[in-house]
């Protein structure tokens, strides 16, 4: 089928659930085995500076592959690239319940993030070319919450696993739905091939994956080492360089990795960067949460994974409706609200404190789910609408990206943020660390922390807001 071949639109579901299949595996696996650590750590008899690249492994390979590989399907078709990621990352997911060593088990998470970057990448992407224009919103509202849900409720599910199996059965459960993805998308997903010849920028894809391999290793080692220290200053002092680099590359390729003319734009630059912002927030928000409700309410296991599942929840609800509403008045004024209701429900989480119920985390993380499934759907239609056809799987790989590198910033930054205030409330940092703080200090830093968070989105607001002004003017 070419490029240009008529699309039938009488199979937009399925193509749909192919996507949504693999693109909530994909992202759920980012974040489910950070449960699992301290069982790997007993269970395979290897120290944690080890086991953590259990994870760290996943989310870098993925990271550093989802715009090379958003390019190789707008050149070779997305349908045979996608089927094939699906299916490696369904494989690999076996192999990791099997695998005997922990060193096994990263190497196998290698590959199955490579089979995720492969899904991820173009998910979007096809999602887009499979239903009418009318419809986009309403479409990438639902796919957008299988990403959000997949990201948000892998700690609450990861938990409830090892509560009644093995920790291999994390990677188990993948293959009956893993199988299901791959049917779907190779009966339904349209095969379009790209008219003409193109050729493959290697030197544009080596220089971004060193660029972004040294800036995710710098925010994820700089938890520990701190963000001063030489090597990470390093890390970060080479990733700029060969950003440079790479962006002069694509200055004079006949056939950029990123076509830069995309970010003339504001409706797709503006979207892509409120989209990365939203995902350090809600990052976060929810790597804390835990925290409070655990170590400063606490809360039993059980219970903190049903009270985290309330925010999957409430997103899950508004996503499909904010698209469609989307579809009608337009992305912009949509996710400017969403983005208005992130700020207030930030503001309104700073003021948890030690005599918080359950109705008032409940009341709290409310605006937080609502907000992001205004939010996103929109957004997300935004950004895919805004690129070309030719160029829809590099967009699709950019806003993978953007989530991406928001998760990880998110986490890096505000944990760090988080730490940096307890400290400073308990007068100094204690020895085992924030969460060996008093309880009252840990409250008080998160306070702190998500009040700066609602600062955060108050940027993104603004200019969501100085981009819809933009647009309508004559």
């Amino acid at each position: 089928m070419s490029a240009t071949a008529v699309v039938d639109y009488s199979r937009k579901w399925f193509v749909m659930a192919g996507v949504a299949t693999a693109t909530f595996l994909s992202t759920i696996d980012g974040s489910i085995v950070n449960v699992a650590l301290p069982t790997l750590v007993r269970e395979l008899g290897a120290p944690f500076a080890v086991v953590q690249w259990v994870v760290l492994a996943y989310l870098l390979t993925q990271s550093t592959l989802i715009l090379s590989v958003g390019r190789l399907g707008d050149m070779l078709g997305k349908k045979p690239i996608f089927t094939a990621g699906v299916l490696l990352f369904t494989l690999s997911s076996v192999l990791c319940g099997l695998a005997p060593t922990v060193y096994w088990l990263i190497g196998f998470r290698v590959l199955q993030a490579v089979g995720a970057a492969m899904a991820l990448a173009l998910g979007m992407a096809i999602v887009t070319e499979a239903f009418p224009p009318a419809e986009r919103g309403k479409a990438l509202g639902m796919n957008g919450t299988f990403v959000s849900v997949g990201v948000v409720v892998g700690p609450t599910l990861g938990g409830l696993i090892l509560d009644a199996f093995s920790w291999r059965w994390i990677f188990f459960v993948n293959l009956p739905i893993g199988l299901l993805g791959a049917f779907l998308a190779w009966r339904y997903i349209p095969n379009f091939k790209p008219g003409g010849r193109q050729a493959f920028d290697y030197r544009g894809a080596g220089t971004l994956f060193v660029s972004l391999f040294a800036l995710l290793l710098a925010l994820t080692w700089g938890q520990t080492l701190g963000f001063g220290a030489p090597p990470i200053v390093g890390l970060f002092g080479s990733s700029a360089v060969f950003l440079a680099l790479f962006l002069r590359i694509e200055t004079r390729a006949p056939q950029p990795m990123i076509d830069l003319r995309l970010f003339r734009s504001s409706l797709f630059s503006v979207s892509l960067l409120t989209g990365g912002l939203a995902f350090v927030a809600i990052a976060g928000a929810t790597l804390l949460l835990p925290f409070f409700l655990d170590d400063m309410l606490g809360y039993a296991p059980r219970q903190v994974g049903l009270l985290m599942a309330l925010i999957p929840a409430f997103l899950g609800v508004l996503a499909p409706l904010s698209g469609a509403l989307s579809d009608r008045y337009g992305s912009r004024p949509i996710s400017a609200i969403g983005l208005a209701v992130l700020v207030g429900g930030y503001a309104l989480m700073s003021r948890f404190s030690l005599q918080t119920g359950v109705w008032g985390y409940a009341l709290g993380v409310l605006p937080l789910g609502v907000g992001m499934g205004i939010f996103q759907s929109p957004n997300n239609s935004a950004i895919m609408g805004a690129a070309p056809r030719e160029r829809l799987g590099v967009a699709s790989g950019m806003l993978g990206l953007s989530r991406t590198l928001g998760q990880t910033t998110g986490v890096a930054v505000l944990g760090a943020l988080w730490a940096a205030r307890v400290a400073q409330h308990a007068g100094g940092v204690p020895p085992g660390g924030a969460t060996a703080a008093s309880p009252a200090a840990q409250v008080a830093g998160l306070g702190d922390t998500y009040l700066s968070v609602a600062g955060l989105m108050a940027v993104a607001l603004a200019l969501s807001l100085w981009a819809l002004r933009r647009e309508r003017r004559p």
